[in-house]
């Protein structure tokens, strides 16, 4: 999912010698156009890193981060994992958070082989591009289906218009996934507009879509997009729900659309409502430290190094990158807060839930849960 870079390397500080700490580097997206992304992960990761320090460390040595900020721009996720290796010695990368970023920043730690774990691009390409590279998040292939499926099935819907970002493979991904499945339901893609990333005048394709009548507005893009369209497609008379994917999620989301967006529905990875254990006590812990409820962002960076701290510790003593590797890929019923974590032989998590979230008068309610 998402644009925003958010990498996080695990480095020793000596390799001769016995170190007291292993070196983390985040760079990431902490400003920029979809800055709320790589705040929602840092706070996650930096949460689960005070944990595993209090609870001594790997082996013994705590992690250390050092963060830097990419502004959420793809071309410097590369030079940022550049950097990172060839300077810091890293032996894990975590990052990135949108999958147009994990597609630049993910050739490179294949080469250099460093496992990269990304907590929520959902693009399934970003793990094929080579045996180091992890995802935490499920993959678009799985979300537009669960989305064409509850728009038909529960919806009741027939008729639907989509709108995407053609510079953004999150965006063009998931509708791809999503059409053929709404079509085999009986659906119809009546209208198909497209805008860029930093538009912001939205009204002449949303009048073409009007114009089509759609009883479903399909927007998979994110939600600094996703506010304004909604908006302007009031103003323009349209009723339809505007229905996306985890891309909308953001606490900016609600501020920016207002009550335009109330009646729109989008696919999410966790509900912080959720009474399960696991997420009670994630959600305890992140409002005690950051004074707010965590979205899927924060859940997901934390559950990357709940996940990579867990690889270390089973890699054994003075593991190298190979070692690691083969110690994440191995990950077999590792229970997080978004789910249950065992690998497939792409290196995706499999047998994840999606979460639908329906927005109204401004509050995010949890509409469904769909198991896999």
């Amino acid at each position: 999912m998402k644009r925003l870079l958010l990498l996080v390397a695990f480095a020793a500080c000596a390799r001769h010698e016995p170190t007291r700490e292993i070196v983390v580097g985040e760079y990431g997206s902490l400003t920029g156009t979809e800055a709320t992304f790589g705040q929602s992960t840092h706070n996650g990761i930096a949460l689960a890193v005070e944990e595993i320090n209090r609870a001594g460390g790997i082996g013994g040595q705590k992690i250390r981060v050092i963060t830097e900020d990419d502004q959420s721009k793809a071309e410097e996720a590369a030079n940022a994992v550049t950097k990172l290796i060839s300077s810091n010695d890293v032996v894990a990368i975590l990052g990135e958070v949108a999958s147009s970023s994990s597609l630049a920043a993910a050739p490179i730690c294949q080469s250099n082989k460093v496992p990269m774990i990304t907590p929520s691009s959902t693009y399934p390409a970003v793990t094929l591009k080579g045996n180091y590279i992890f995802r935490m998040c499920f993959i678009d292939t799985y979300q537009g289906p669960v989305l064409a499926r509850f728009i038909a099935n529960d919806l009741k819907a027939k008729r639907v218009a989509v709108f995407t970002d053609v510079r953004s493979d999150y965006s063009t991904g998931l509708a791809a996934a999503f059409e053929p499945v709404l079509t085999s339901l009986g659906g119809t893609v009546v209208a198909r507009q497209s805008y860029a990333k930093g538009d912001s005048d939205f009204r002449a394709q949303l009048t073409s879509i009007k114009a089509s009548n759609p009883d479903v507005l399909f927007v998979p893009g994110y939600y600094n997009d996703v506010g304004p369209i909604a908006v302007q497609a009031r103003d323009l008379g349209m009723t339809a729900p505007l229905v996306g994917g985890d891309g909308w999620e953001s606490p900016k989301l609600i501020e920016i659309g207002g009550r335009a967006l109330d009646g729109c529905m989008y696919s999410n990875h966790y509900h912080s409502d959720d009474p399960a254990p696991a997420v009670r006590e994630f959600v305890t812990k992140y409002q005690q430290r950051f004074g707010a409820r965590p979205d899927s962002l924060a859940a997901l960076g934390y559950d990357a190094v709940r996940v990579l701290g867990d690889a270390m510790r089973r890699a054994g003593p003075n593991f190298d990158r190979a070692k690691l590797r083969d110690a994440i890929a191995a990950t077999k019923g590792f229970n997080v807060v978004t789910g249950v974590i065992t690998f497939d032989e792409n290196r995706n998590p499999i047998g994840k839930r999606v979460v639908i979230e329906e927005i109204e008068k401004g509050q995010l309610l949890l509409r469904k849960t769909i198991e896999p």
